[in-house]
């Protein structure tokens, strides 16, 4: 006849002890005195009794057997103390995890941004915030202004550097203004005055953004204002290609200077456009409903700051 070993088990709970008296209960078995947990913990020691007394209780087992110089573990308390090791632990790294996360120190920011934005002023202010931020994980998305405040309603984006807003949902700050330069190739034989005016789009082929993109509206608004009725030659979704019809000499655009970051400007020259100036604003958007978790606070606080490294882009 064989007869296994069966490991002492502590039986089903009535009532989950708290962590305060678990604690108690690891520093008495480290200790193996109340009296001197006690004075460790600054808890009495007919208090100290009574919190062990009650976890007894609220487990339906002892865990020390005592006697007049000596405080030991009885097996369910030997069962109990690596347990309690591991719940302590895990409680002290998640509630350190959660403090970090309410002082902005962890956590997710997805951020929305133009596409201009995200290949000129964002990527030198993301290197500078997650230096500061280590365990922040920031999350990119490049998207037509329209885009980019349906995705924040849609809870899809944090945070949208971008024009500014259709309505009043939004709030909006104001990081710079992006004026409008004429795009032409670099060397060009093109008799372009200083500065240039809209007309001159007239006598040369017009290389537009697409409709609906905040570029194409200010082209429009600018040829509105200026009296100038021209019909775009080509019209591209995507900056580089604009910029490679250019340099190919297939003709000439205007583009806001934070665009220039996008371009193989080698081969291409900006030149000022007046009469009218036109410039679009742009901000850091989020919508006025939504309280923004800390991390993502701390990112948006962190680009107004840094509103210098955006001018100097633009």
């Amino acid at each position: 006849m064989t007869t296994s070993f069966v490991p002492a088990t502590l039986p089903p709970m009535r009532r989950s002890p708290s962590m305060s008296s678990l604690r108690l209960f690891m520093q008495v078995a480290y200790n193996r005195s109340f009296s001197e947990t006690g004075r460790l913990t600054n808890v009495s020691q007919p208090a100290l009794s009574r919190t062990i007394r009650l976890l007894e209780e609220q487990l339906g087992t002892r865990l020390f057997d005592r006697d007049s110089r000596n405080v030991r573990l009885t097996s369910a308390g030997e069962a109990l103390l690596p347990i309690v090791e591991r719940l302590t632990a895990d409680f002290d790294h998640a509630f350190t995890e959660l403090a970090q996360n309410f002082a902005g120190q962890r956590g997710r920011v997805v951020i929305g941004a133009l596409p201009s934005v995200a290949a000129g002023a964002l990527p030198r202010v993301m290197a500078t915030f997650l230096a500061a931020h280590p365990q922040v994980e920031v999350i990119v998305r490049d998207h037509l202004s329209g885009t980019l405040y349906q995705q924040m309603q849609d809870r899809q984006v944090d945070l949208a550097v971008t024009t500014p807003p259709p309505s009043s949902d939004f709030h909006f700050a104001p990081l710079f203004d992006d004026r409008l330069d004429l795009i032409v190739p670099a060397g060009s034989a093109l008799d372009v005055p200083a500065p240039a005016r809209w007309d001159i789009f007239v006598d040369h082929p017009f290389i537009a953004m697409a409709a609906r993109s905040s570029v194409r509206d200010l082209t429009d608004a600018a040829m509105s204002k200026a009296d100038v009725a021209v019909r775009p030659l080509y019209e591209c979704t995507q900056l580089a290609t604009v910029g490679a019809m250019i340099e190919a000499g297939l003709g000439i655009t205007a583009l806001p200077r934070s665009c220039l970051g996008m371009l193989h400007m080698g081969a291409l020259a900006a030149r000022r456009l007046e009469a009218p100036v036109i410039e679009r604003t742009i901000g850091i958007a989020h919508p006025v409903n939504r309280t923004l978790a800390p991390a993502v606070k701390a990112f948006r606080l962190h680009f107004l700051a840094h509103q210098h490294t955006c001018t100097a882009i633009a």
